[in-house]
């Protein structure tokens, strides 16, 4: 029985051998032109999806729906949350099943068909097919108080411009999932400091296309058509997809691996219900892996990797009210922008060949987000390459965690920034001091408070990003084990994306009559609001969760320091 069992260990150990890539390993050019044309692909897609998230509250608002501006922030709100959130899932369909490669390549064809129905509901004849006749409302006398009881029917067009946006959210979470490690995979070869400049490459990508984005797409979109804008989108992503086919002879692919995640769900029962496994036979202990699938981790791996996912999970969870502030940087912070002054830019004489009804095109309030991305591609070369080389010189580097902290004290004082200004601009209001504008077709009742003086909040948010956002991609990724690494970038996304459905139901539930968000038919005027309120509920849960975070961190170092736990963390992470 010993000889046979033996015998069988060689072969076993023969089995856990990575699978062999397909690809090119050839010069160092090559795996540069893989790398690229990920970048360019990811740039793209997310011009793309900018081009959406952007100006999604205005679309909302515009006269084509109709929809009151608690109900746009929080589709916006819920279309960003499930675009995180949704991440897992196209990480275990390549992992298990498709194969990174394949997955890309679905889910670029899903985002095309998605973006094609998004454009269908511009025009009238493919909302009357999708959504019916628009119900016409009847005309009431304004609600003398807040608690009056409000309309609480769905608006117009809801159930197919979910369906839209949720096909979109898995769309862009599934590439979003895949493609970070498969550009990675291009240059692994190449040694480990090649792999760090990939993702600073990456993440300098998705801000070079959110520059597109924000300067073409948004534009067009708020001057001219969302015809225009919402076409441009579909030609974005087809791009995409021609650029990935075309670069497929270049690529190394990987086949599927297989998943760990029932072996985690069986730990952690384990821990949770002792008592019921207690019952069980001994052969009911062993894992699923090892009985059935003789190619997986060893009990050993699969016990030394749980223990490190329940070492994350904490610092990760602890970032979740972060991303509640982050992501208003994309729902509120545009709706408080356009009950601001925005100025004309030029002027236009009715002869130009871009008619419009007005003589003048307004400043796109979606570049204020400008402020944000130009920062980060100005910050993170300079922090790559002069910043972080001069503090690791003087011994002064800050670890990911205590860059992580630094991180959610800026997006602190991004959120109370908005906070001030929004008390300010209620206060021109109470004093019935307002400004009509014209933004696009639809009419806008803001403060005469210039729209620049929200540049404060989006460039200490953009600083924020730097740290938090790029310094938790680096802690996800360099703490993992080898064997999880796809599986705790994926539960980074998520919990990104459950920070930004927290945010989504906090509006909601502000929303309620009585609640600081009750605006009842105001269809995208927030002056009869609280919005200060709800900036100043996001700071201090914020500040709650940081202190929280220094806590847990100062743990984890602490742990991290152990010489046992040393070795145990080398030996999983290769």
């Amino acid at each position: 029985m010993s000889t046979s069992r033996a015998q069988e260990q060689p072969s076993r150990s023969e089995e856990r051998r990575p699978l062999v890539a397909r690809g090119p390993r050839g010069p160092r050019r090559w795996r540069r032109t893989a790398a690229a044309a990920v970048l360019l692909v990811e740039m793209l897609e997310r011009a793309a999806f900018f081009g959406v998230t952007s100006n999604l509250v205005l679309y909302l608002n515009s006269l084509n729906f109709n929809w009151e501006g608690e109900q746009a922030s929080r589709a916006t709100l819920l279309f960003l949350g499930a675009s995180y959130l949704l991440s897992p899932v196209g990480g275990w369909l390549a992992d298990v099943y498709l194969g990174r490669f394949l997955t890309i390549s679905l889910s670029l064809v899903l985002y095309l068909a998605a973006s094609g129905l998004l454009l269908t509901t511009i025009t009238y004849d493919g909302r009357r097919s999708f959504c019916g006749e628009m119900p016409l409302s009847p005309l009431e006398p304004a609600c003398p108080s807040a608690d009056c009881p409000g309309s609480w029917s769905s608006p117009y067009c809801a159930t197919t411009l979910y369906l839209v946006l949720l096909l979109l959210a898995l769309a862009a979470s599934s590439v979003r999932s895949n493609l970070t490690s498969f550009g990675a995979d291009q240059v692994m070869d190449l040694g480990r400091d090649a792999t760090r400049r990939f993702f600073n490459w990456f993440y300098w990508s998705i801000n070079l296309g959110a520059v597109l984005s924000l300067l073409v797409v948004a534009f067009i979109e708020q001057n001219i058509s969302f015809l225009w804008g919402y076409s441009i989108i579909v030609g974005l992503v087809a791009l995409a997809f021609f650029i990935f086919l075309f670069a497929t002879p270049v690529f190394i692919t990987k086949p599927p691996t297989g998943s760990q995640v029932s072996s985690m769900l069986k730990l952690a029962f384990q821990n949770c219900c002792p008592w019921r496994l207690s019952r069980d036979s001994e052969g009911a202990l062993l894992l699923p892996d090892q009985r059935s699938h003789p190619r997986g981790p060893s009990p050993q791996e699969d016990m030394a990797n749980f223990q490190v996912l329940v070492k994350l999970l904490p610092v990760m969870v602890t970032l979740v009210p972060y991303w509640m502030v982050y992501f208003q940087m994309q729902s509120t912070y545009v709706l408080q922008g356009l009950h601001l002054h925005i100025p004309n830019f030029f002027r236009t004489n009715s002869s130009l060949a871009l008619s419009t009804e007005n003589s003048s095109y307004r400043i796109p309030e979606a570049w204020l987000l400008l402020a944000n991305v130009v920062v980060v591609l100005v910050l993170v070369p300079v922090k790559d390459h002069l910043i972080d080389p001069l503090l690791l010189r003087c011994k002064l580097l800050p670890s990911a965690l205590q860059k992580m902290a630094l991180g959610m004290f800026f997006g602190f004082t991004s959120i109370i920034a908005a906070g001030v200004l929004e008390k300010e601009r209620l206060r021109y209001i109470k004093d019935n001091h307002t400004v009509p504008q014209l933004i696009g077709k639809d009419l806008y009742y803001a403060a005469p408070l210039s729209i620049w003086w929200q540049i404060p909040q989006y460039l200490l948010i953009g600083i924020s990003e730097i740290f938090a956002s790029i310094a938790g991609l680096e802690f996800a990724y360099s703490e993992a084990p080898r064997s999880m690494q796809g599986a705790i970038m994926g539960i980074f996304f998520c919990l990104s994306g459950v920070g930004s459905l927290l945010g989504s139901g906090l509006v909601a539930l502000l929303s309620l009559p009585g609640g600081w968000m009750h605006c009842p038919k105001d269809y995208g005027n927030i002056n009869n609001c609280h919005m200060d309120f709800y900036f100043f509920l996001l700071a201090g849960i914020q500040a709650v969760t940081a202190v929280l975070f220094l806590w847990i961190a100062g743990h984890y170092e602490r742990t991290r320091q152990n010489p046992a736990s040393q070795s145990v963390s080398s030996r999983l992470r290769g």
